[in-house]
Protein backbone atom coordinates (compact mmCIF):
# COMPACT_ATOMS: atom_id res chain seq x y z
CA UNK A 1 0.00 0.00 0.00
CA UNK A 2 1.24 3.49 -0.79
CA UNK A 3 -0.18 6.70 -0.58
CA UNK A 4 1.14 9.81 -2.15
CA UNK A 5 0.53 13.80 -1.35
CA UNK A 6 0.90 16.58 -3.37
CA UNK A 7 -0.14 20.26 -3.94
CA UNK A 8 1.07 21.61 -0.68
CA UNK A 9 2.99 25.64 -1.57
CA UNK A 10 2.89 28.58 -0.06
CA UNK A 11 -0.40 30.91 -0.09
CA UNK A 12 -1.78 34.42 1.76
CA UNK A 13 -3.78 34.75 4.47
CA UNK A 14 -7.54 33.91 3.12
CA UNK A 15 -6.16 31.96 0.37
CA UNK A 16 -7.26 28.63 -1.24
CA UNK A 17 -5.36 25.61 -1.62
CA UNK A 18 -5.96 22.03 -2.86
CA UNK A 19 -4.10 18.77 -1.43
CA UNK A 20 -4.55 15.54 -3.44
CA UNK A 21 -3.77 12.02 -1.81
CA UNK A 22 -2.73 8.82 -4.62
CA UNK A 23 -3.64 5.69 -2.83
CA UNK A 24 -2.38 2.08 -4.93
CA UNK A 25 -1.64 -0.88 -3.92
CA UNK A 26 -5.30 -2.22 -2.12
CA UNK A 27 -8.68 -1.77 -2.30
CA UNK A 28 -9.50 1.49 -2.15
CA UNK A 29 -12.90 1.92 0.33
CA UNK A 30 -10.59 2.54 3.32
CA UNK A 31 -11.26 5.36 6.18
CA UNK A 32 -8.66 7.60 4.97
CA UNK A 33 -7.80 11.18 7.04
CA UNK A 34 -5.78 14.08 6.46
CA UNK A 35 -2.93 15.00 9.29
CA UNK A 36 -0.70 17.98 9.96
CA UNK A 37 1.70 18.70 11.37
CA UNK A 38 3.10 22.34 12.85
CA UNK A 39 6.81 22.98 14.03
CA UNK A 40 7.26 21.75 17.83
CA UNK A 41 3.69 20.80 17.62
CA UNK A 42 1.96 17.27 17.97
CA UNK A 43 0.76 15.86 14.80
CA UNK A 44 -3.02 16.23 14.83
CA UNK A 45 -5.77 14.99 12.47
CA UNK A 46 -8.00 17.60 10.58
CA UNK A 47 -10.29 15.80 8.94
CA UNK A 48 -11.33 12.54 8.00
CA UNK A 49 -13.67 10.35 5.63
CA UNK A 50 -15.01 6.63 5.74
CA UNK A 51 -16.22 4.27 2.94
CA UNK A 52 -19.55 5.14 3.17
CA UNK A 53 -18.02 8.86 2.65
CA UNK A 54 -19.03 9.94 5.91
CA UNK A 55 -16.71 12.95 7.02
CA UNK A 56 -15.24 14.63 10.14
CA UNK A 57 -13.55 17.83 10.79
CA UNK A 58 -11.53 19.28 13.88
CA UNK A 59 -12.92 22.38 14.98
CA UNK A 60 -10.17 23.93 13.96
CA UNK A 61 -11.04 23.55 10.27
CA UNK A 62 -14.82 22.71 10.13
CA UNK A 63 -16.79 24.90 7.43
CA UNK A 64 -13.15 26.16 5.93
CA UNK A 65 -11.74 22.63 4.81
CA UNK A 66 -13.38 19.78 2.87
CA UNK A 67 -12.22 16.75 2.84
CA UNK A 68 -13.59 14.34 -0.24
CA UNK A 69 -12.55 11.08 -2.48
CA UNK A 70 -12.46 10.20 -5.99
CA UNK A 71 -12.99 6.39 -6.24
CA UNK A 72 -12.67 5.53 -9.55
CA UNK A 73 -8.92 7.28 -9.62
CA UNK A 74 -7.87 5.63 -5.97
CA UNK A 75 -7.37 9.92 -4.74
CA UNK A 76 -8.46 11.80 -1.56
CA UNK A 77 -8.37 15.24 -1.95
CA UNK A 78 -8.33 18.58 0.71
CA UNK A 79 -9.70 21.46 -0.59
CA UNK A 80 -8.79 24.16 2.08
CA UNK A 81 -9.56 27.63 1.55
CA UNK A 82 -9.89 31.26 4.34
CA UNK A 83 -6.53 29.89 5.34
CA UNK A 84 -4.74 30.92 8.28
CA UNK A 85 -1.22 31.19 9.33
CA UNK A 86 -2.13 28.58 11.80
CA UNK A 87 -2.55 26.13 9.23
CA UNK A 88 0.57 26.23 8.27
CA UNK A 89 2.75 22.72 8.82
CA UNK A 90 3.17 19.55 6.80
CA UNK A 91 0.09 17.99 6.47
CA UNK A 92 -0.26 13.99 5.80
CA UNK A 93 -2.32 11.64 4.04
CA UNK A 94 -3.14 8.75 5.86
CA UNK A 95 -4.76 5.08 5.48
CA UNK A 96 -6.31 2.52 8.15
CA UNK A 97 -5.89 -0.31 6.09
CA UNK A 98 -8.72 -1.98 5.75
CA UNK A 99 -10.99 -3.14 2.80
CA UNK A 100 -14.43 -1.42 4.29
CA UNK A 101 -14.28 1.31 7.36
CA UNK A 102 -17.01 3.22 9.07
CA UNK A 103 -16.73 5.63 11.32
CA UNK A 104 -14.60 9.07 12.74
CA UNK A 105 -10.57 8.24 13.28
CA UNK A 106 -8.32 11.47 14.33
CA UNK A 107 -5.57 9.38 16.70
CA UNK A 108 -2.64 8.87 14.17
CA UNK A 109 -2.21 5.16 16.45
CA UNK A 110 -5.40 4.73 13.98
CA UNK A 111 -3.87 4.60 11.09
CA UNK A 112 -1.83 1.91 9.23
CA UNK A 113 -0.23 3.56 5.69
CA UNK A 114 1.19 7.23 5.67
CA UNK A 115 2.78 9.30 3.25
CA UNK A 116 5.64 11.91 3.49
CA UNK A 117 3.51 14.84 3.67
CA UNK A 118 3.42 18.06 1.71
CA UNK A 119 3.81 21.73 3.46
CA UNK A 120 1.34 24.08 3.71
CA UNK A 121 2.84 27.91 4.05
CA UNK A 122 0.34 30.14 5.23
CA UNK A 123 1.82 33.94 5.10
CA UNK A 124 0.23 37.23 7.38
Amino acid sequence: VQVVESGGGSVQAGGSLRLSCAASGYAYRDCMGWFRQAPGKEREGVATIDSDGITGYADSVKDRFTISRDNAKNTLYLQMNSLKPEDTGTYYCAARGFIYCSGAYFRDYEYEYWGQGTQVTVSS
